[in-house]
């Protein structure tokens, strides 16, 4: 099934979308950016990539395009559930130089994203079977837990200072493990209820000592693990992703998100590659009443330096041009990209967009990850390339 955006991007004056910028030390030749997407198609228990893992970072890779990569864990005290990726095994990172091999191959940039599931994980997936970390004992109730059978979350527990001190620790050694696996910089995950995510918002970080309580302590933990990260491995190798109103449904929201946010960039300011923000649209899993939020204050802290929108694109394409034409931003897709491989040429080119398939995203096979078709402009069938062969689709 085919679908097209009302205005096509490649009759535009202007394509700021497929001008080169510069992220880090690397000069991408587009700004469409592959967003980190959990898709579970990694071994069950092991946590390592496999092959279809492999096959479908390769047929999204561009020459010159930045690949975000989905989410991985970045200890086995990080929790997490079945099929998602590590980063701390040594299988887990040969697992993970296949793939990087692959996108390198066709001269692309894959960036590793680092994940602690704080409250968000389960004791069955932690060494010892200890209970979840979090910077509050405080459990997500507003729904259960959908990777370990919808199970009630449980009550995690309070990160002592020690712990706080391990877990900076554990982020490092998880980028020095990106980067000697190969990937060439890491985005340290602070969005979608994600452990640094609940140390900055107030919903889920009832602390009263210097983690706590107020905005520069609350945004502490996300400061002192991207000032360990740069320092590992250096900032031309480090991103940061956030989410300042997404988090509804595990129970995440700050009572002042520019506030809160902008006093982050500020600190951060200019010591990263890039700063990635998701957008207050409607997305996949949630409603955003308020949309007059908007991403253009904290725009206006990083100006000058590469800054990556998320959210809402897969559904709205056409934006993308006038995001990237208005602010100079890349454009990170995600559902867009699932069932588009060669998503970049469809959009440069105008071509018509195949639509994703949302009943496979969490399957654990190549039907609704690695099979969704080519465009072929020739003779406008579709071409299905599965690495091995090549099949003609009428």
């Amino acid at each position: 099934i085919l679908y097209t955006y009302t205005t096509t991007i490649a009759k535009r004056k202007k394509m700021t979308l497929f001008e080169p910028v510069q992220v880090g030390t690397y000069q991408l030749q587009h700004r469409v950016v592959h967003a980190p997407l959990t898709r579970l198609r990694n071994t069950k228990v092991t946590n390592i990539p496999t092959d279809l893992v492999v096959e479908y970072y390769s047929q999204r890779a561009t020459s010159g395009g930045l690949i975000i990569a989905e989410a991985s864990l970045i200890s086995n005290k990080s929790g997490g559930y079945f099929n998602v990726p590590g980063l701390f095994t040594e299988d887990q990172l040969k697992g993970w130089g296949k793939v990087i091999q692959a996108v390198h191959e066709k001269d692309g940039i894959i960036f590793s994203q680092m994940w602690h599931g704080g409250r968000g994980g389960s004791s069955f997936f932690i060494k010892d079977n200890q209970l979840p970390l979090a910077p509050s004992p405080i459990p997500i109730t507003s729904s259960n837990n959908p990777f370990m059978e919808n199970k009630p979350y449980e009550v995690p527990r309070e990160a002592s200072h020690n712990d706080i001190k391990d877990l900076v620790q554990q982020y490092v050694t998880a980028a020095k493990n990106s980067i000697a696996a190969g990937f060439d910089g890491v985005e340290i995950h602070g969005a979608n209820g994600s452990l640094i995510h609940q140390f900055i918002s107030s919903s889920s970080n009832k602390r009263t000592d210097d983690y706590g309580g107020t905005i520069p302590n609350q945004a502490r933990f996300a400061l002192e693990v991207a000032e360990a990260v740069t320092n590992a491995i250096g900032p031309e190798r480090t991103g940061i992703r956030f989410s300042p109103w997404a988090g509804a449904e595990v129970d995440i929201k700050d009572e002042t998100p520019y506030e809160t946010y902008s006093y982050i960039l500020e600190h951060l300011n200019p010591k990263l590659a890039y700063v990635h923000f998701i957008e207050p649209r409607d997305d996949a899993l949630r409603e955003v009443p308020d949309l007059v939020n908007s991403l253009d204050p904290f725009r206006k802290i990083w100006q000058g330096r590469p800054f990556i929108s998320a959210g809402g694109y897969s559904t709205q394409p056409e934006s993308m041009a006038d995001v990237a034409e208005n602010t100079g931003n890349l454009i990170a897709v995600g559902r867009a990209y699932i069932a588009n491989p060669d998503l970049v040429e469809r959009l440069k080119h105008g071509w018509p967009l195949n639509k994703y398939k949302r009943e496979f995203f969490y399957t654990t096979d190549a039907l609704g990850y690695t099979d969704y078709p080519f465009y072929n402009a020739k003779d406008t069938t579709t071409i299905i390339n599965n690495q091995s062969q090549q099949k003609v689709v009428k």
